[in-house]
């Protein structure tokens, strides 16, 4: 015993096999810790996989040509759509398809439009089996993730094109087509009125000349616009037309319906076909006095319907306006210029638009540059005066000015004799898009 005892003694001492000790106990603690992360690891790649998958379902079952955008374009109010969330499933599917190592859950979709707007949301959750956690007790992880996404639905617009073709919208369209008509006129006129009083009428004339008047290219312009509607439009009832003109003939001057509101942008394309300048009966018919924008102005406020939000049941409202901007017409005392007995000319009175922008109805105005016509002596002593440069295209000139102060803001074009009409109309129609997107 006694010679035992140092041993026991020395062997208390000793700490040569410490470290195997602490690594025996540390190890498990080890082991686990390596386990979870694993397990972890796993779990958040097939999270992000799932993620990604129920991200794809939502933004692409709102994406412009999804079933659930096309349905809500025909939706009259605001509620779920249901084909929505087929596709967002399908789309989910698709994406999650040769994935394994989960189970789902659940996997939810709703899909609703309100007002203008078509929304998604997606939610997923799944379970992961765990392989070092089960030791833990714990043998699956829950994984969750939702999704949002928001397409706006492009703007309902209604246009009603108000289109000028009094009797000086028969000047020729470029400075050309002006100086022809004024060489081959005994009073060196650059008009092609349309007389019908007579055979040989200077209309006539133009179309045997092979001259082109403003109403021609009006008339083309119109059409090519009913083209570029229909090519820049989402849904086939996106945007309706009228077409409006200020009379057939100087004896019954005044707002003519050519085409009423409509959606069949075809039917509205042949309908500018028809527009065509106004006829009078001899010179000097209604005293010459067939720019009535008084009167005009107040028809197709009264033609125009409340605009709304820009939904297909409240479509927002345009009133498209080309003309050369000067008034010809018998408004008593309230002349902007100097009257010529009853009859007064000048430029256009821009509180006319000023009352139908009051309603919320947007004024696209392009104005048709009123063009010099230094031959005519009426023209030099009525006209002149308040037409400033060549054309007329100078700021300076009261016809532009008003012309743009009847327009809403970023919606007024001047178009001169060398530009061409149907580039100035496309380019008014894109702008009013735009805008009514911005003003939405």
């Amino acid at each position: 015993m006694a010679r035992t005892a140092p041993q026991i003694s020395h062997f208390r001492r000793d700490q040569g096999g410490n470290i195997a000790v602490i690594f025996a106990l540390s190890l498990m603690p080890i082991l686990s810790c390596l386990g979870c992360a694993i397990d972890y690891s796993r779990a958040t790649q097939l999270r992000s996989k799932l993620q990604s998958a129920i991200d794809a379902a939502s933004v692409g079952s709102v994406s412009r040509t999804s079933p659930a955008f096309i349905a809500a374009g025909t939706m009259t109010s605001d509620g779920p759509i249901p084909v929505g969330v087929t596709d967002a499933t399908t789309i989910f599917n698709g994406n999650m398809s040769g994935v394994s190592g989960y189970t789902l859950n659940s996997m939810t979709a709703v899909v609703t439009k309100s007002g203008s707007a078509v929304t998604s949301t997606t939610a997923f959750s799944a379970q992961v089996p765990t392989t070092f956690l089960g030791v833990m007790g714990k043998s699956a992880m829950t994984i969750t993730g939702t999704s949002n996404s928001t397409a706006n639905m492009p703007l309902y617009i209604d246009f009603y094109l108000l289109l000028d073709n009094s009797p000086s919208m028969g000047v020729g369209a470029t400075p050309a087509d002006v100086a022809k008509m004024v060489n081959n006129t005994p009073d060196a006129c650059a008009f092609a009125c349309h007389d019908t009083s007579t055979s040989s009428n200077y209309y006539d004339l133009a179309k045997t000349l092979g001259v082109t008047t403003r109403i021609d290219v009006l008339r083309s312009a119109t059409q090519q616009l009913m083209d570029t509607a229909a090519s820049t439009q989402t849904y086939s009832n996106q945007f309706r037309m009228a077409i409006y003109d200020f009379g057939a003939s100087a004896s019954s001057a005044g707002l003519r319906t050519l085409f009423s509101l409509s959606s069949s942008l075809t039917s509205a394309k042949t309908a500018a076909g028809n527009i065509d300048l106004m006829a009078v009966n001899g010179q000097n018919e209604n005293n010459d006095q067939d720019t009535n924008y008084t009167d005009i102005f107040p028809s197709i406020n009264n033609a125009i319907s409340s605009p709304g939000a820009g939904t297909s049941s409240a479509p927002q409202k345009y009133l498209f306006f080309v003309s050369d901007g000067v008034a010809d017409e018998n408004i008593g005392g309230s002349c902007l210029k100097p009257r010529t007995g009853g009859r007064c000319q000048s430029p256009i009175n821009p509180d006319l638009c000023t009352t139908i922008k009051n309603r919320g109805i947007k004024v696209a105005v392009l104005y048709t540059t009123y063009l010099a016509l230094p031959t005519n002596a009426w023209y030099n002593t009525w006209i002149a005066p308040f037409n400033v440069g060549p054309y007329g295209p100078s700021p300076n000139s009261e016809i532009a000015q008003n012309m743009q102060s009847c327009a809403s803001p970023g919606l007024y074009f001047e178009v001169s004799p060398t530009q061409g009409i149907s580039q100035a109309m496309n380019a008014l129609f894109q702008k009013a898009v735009a805008d009514a997107r911005i003003s939405s």
